[in-house]
């Protein structure tokens, strides 16, 4: 059989809970091969656990099934394959249910259903500790065994190979746990093109594909910088990736949809969640300071030389445990002088409960006004919500002593105060920590399951196949203009910015508006730079990383969202906000550095 030209994947979601009307538009929108889904992150896989420690056969991302009613059928007609992670923690559960609806709509005979297992090492964590797996924490060093007894799941991260098998072995639905945002994505370029295990940079491209739509909108004009640019946010387009098989793709959108495509809008979303420019992936690692961005008309990116390089020689496992109980409490304070008055009811609502100290961690924000960073200007709020929170490992003292503090403000403190209708007393709720840990591949039984068939899915043993071509990534030369003249600026004048979540570590990647810009920042905006604009956020390390390919520089701030996931009592536990405010830094510039900028016209919404 010759290997297709090009297979064009279109992506539906970027999270659980995304547009559940997207799936179908994707379908009905235009020509499409695979349909893929992402449902996964950290804090899901916790929720999910949650829901199934309630009911067994629960632990998967519903919104699948709200989905597959809309676009099961004309998929199966139009020959669409559906690849998704929806499984959760229960991907079996999600297959009966698929097999359910498939009889329900009429195609049964059409449906053939793959399940991906082995990531789920929950059971086996005792067996696996005494043959070495210590599981220690990424970031700590200390092992699983302090909190072993805590624990409510372990999943390893998985690639492509499992979900490549499946479509192998003929399947047209395929479920899986923990496998990889880019991994559903490059699964279907191993099944058509034939790409080997040792293909590093065809590998690498397929990881730069799925982590460009692997968050939905967030490519096509989603979360964007430069927002006023983007003609519409109605019926917004989701990406699609038309893919060679040399490795080479285009990211696009369907027409008449909202949105749009750029080599800016796409940047942003290589930038998002992004580490050291070698992006480790279970297939391999890819380059991304190899990246290659070049306009291919109207909202089309084309996207080429991406080199690659050996897989990691460990896998990464998501491990969830129980970390104790928080709960928050908010009150509307209204103006005049709305600030003095939100901290003394704060002030009396510490005091009648022992202290901010009384707890594990406690935290008092102004929303509306500085619950994500310090003020930007010295204006007077007409009103903010005052939002108290707390976290810790006693559920009684939360529930006795803070809980019933929180409302009596309202008669007890200053005029001007109410509590939300739907609050009401504060609840404690459970805390899932995030416990990130390394394991070597030869240690899992992972596998697939079609048709009542199963199939074992070996793990590439690290360091198999050829090395790769040795890579060193091409500099910027571009000069910066010193005509004599400065200017006090915004940051976001000079660069694009898009910042997201690894745990307690937000990155923020920032993107210059041109190569005389790059020049400029690479000296000025450095790690220390970073620090101390997010000095009252930020209490580890920040750590700087340069990608001339793409005019940007990536900071990892460490220690920086209170905990993440979960655990954080902050407003904005997974750093959204970060990149906006790092970009509303002024800095001092020569004025002839504004005129490397090339303008960008102001599309017009059709």
């Amino acid at each position: 059989m010759t290997a297709p030209r090009k297979i064009i994947i279109a992506n539906c979601g970027g999270f659980w809970g995304d547009d559940p009307t997207a799936a179908r538009r994707q379908v009905e929108g235009g020509p499409i091969d695979y349909l893929v889904m992402d449902y996964l992150a950290e804090v899901t896989m916790a929720i999910l656990q949650k829901q199934r420690l309630k009911r067994p056969e629960a632990g998967f991302a519903t919104d699948f099934l709200r989905q597959l009613r809309d676009t099961l059928v004309p998929c199966m007609e139009k020959g669409i394959r559906i690849i998704s992670n929806a499984g959760g923690v229960n991907p079996t559960q999600c297959a009966r249910e698929v097999e359910k609806l498939a009889a329900e709509l009429g195609v049964a005979d059409k449906v053939r259903v793959g399940v991906v297992l082995g990531d789920d090492i929950f059971g086996r964590l005792d067996e696996l500790a005494e043959a070495g797996e210590q599981l220690e924490h990424m970031e700590t060093g200390r092992p699983l065994a302090d909190v072993r007894d805590e624990v409510l799941s372990a999943n390893v991260y998985l690639g492509a190979a499992a979900v490549a098998t499946a479509l192998d072995q003929g399947a047209n639905v395929i479920i899986s746990g923990r496998v990889t945002d880019t991994g559903v994505t490059l699964a279907p370029m191993i099944h058509e093109f034939g790409w080997k295990a040792d293909d590093w940079d065809r590998l690498a491209a397929g990881i730069v594909a799925g982590h460009i739509i692997e968050c939905g909108t967030q490519c096509t004009g989603g979360n964007f910088t430069d927002w006023r640019l983007v003609p519409s946010f109605d019926c917004m387009g989701y990406p699609l990736v038309e893919v060679s098989a040399d490795g080479t793709f285009v990211v696009s959108k369907h027409p008449n949809t909202g949105g749009m495509v750029s080599v800016h809008t796409v940047t942003e979303q290589l930038l998002y969640e992004m580490g050291a420019p070698e992006y480790l992936a279970p297939d391999c690692i890819a380059r991304f300071d190899s990246i290659q961005l070049d306009p291919d008309g109207p909202d089309r990116v084309r996207v080429s030389g991406i080199r690659g390089q050996p897989a990691p020689e460990k896998l990464k496992v998501s491990v969830s445990f129980q970390q104790g109980f928080r709960a928050f409490g908010r009150l509307m304070i209204s103006g005049p002088d709305a600030r003095e008055k939100a901290a003394k009811v704060a002030d009396a609502l510490w005091a009648s409960v022992g202290g901010a100290d009384a707890f594990d961690d406690s935290k008092t924000q102004l929303l509306g006004f500085d619950s994500c960073h310090p003020s930007l200007g010295d204006g007077e709020p007409g009103e903010v919500l005052l939002q108290l929170a707390v976290r810790d490992a006693d559920r009684k003292k939360i529930d006795s002593v803070f809980a019933p503090q929180v409302v009596p403000k309202v008669l007890s403190t200053i005029p001007g105060i109410t509590y939300l209708a739907d609050q009401g007393r504060p609840r404690a709720s459970d805390v899932v920590g995030y416990w990130p840990a390394l394991i070597s591949r030869e240690v899992l039984d992972v596998s697939v399951v079609v048709g009542g068939e199963t199939v074992g899915v070996p793990q590439q043993a690290a360091g198999s196949g050829a090395p790769g071509e040795p890579f060193t990534p091409a500099g910027v030369s571009a000069p910066v203009p010193d005509t004599g003249e400065t200017r006090d600026v915004l940051l976001s004048q000079l660069c694009l910015a898009r910042s997201g979540d690894k745990g307690d570590t937000c990155n923020v990647g920032l993107l210059a508006r041109s190569p005389e810009i790059y020049t400029w920042i690479r000296e000025h905006i450095t790690a220390a730079f970073v620090k101390r604009r997010f000095a009252e956020i930020c209490r580890g390390e920040v750590e700087r990383f340069e990608v001339p390919n793409l005019l940007a520089l990536n900071f990892l701030l460490h220690e920086s969202l209170g905990g993440g996931g979960t655990l954080s009592l902050l407003l904005d536990a997974q750093g959204k906000t970060y990149a906006q405010y790092l970009l509303a830094s002024t800095v001092t510039v020569d004025a002839g550095l504004l005129d490397t900028i090339t303008p960008v016209a102001q599309p017009v919404a059709g």
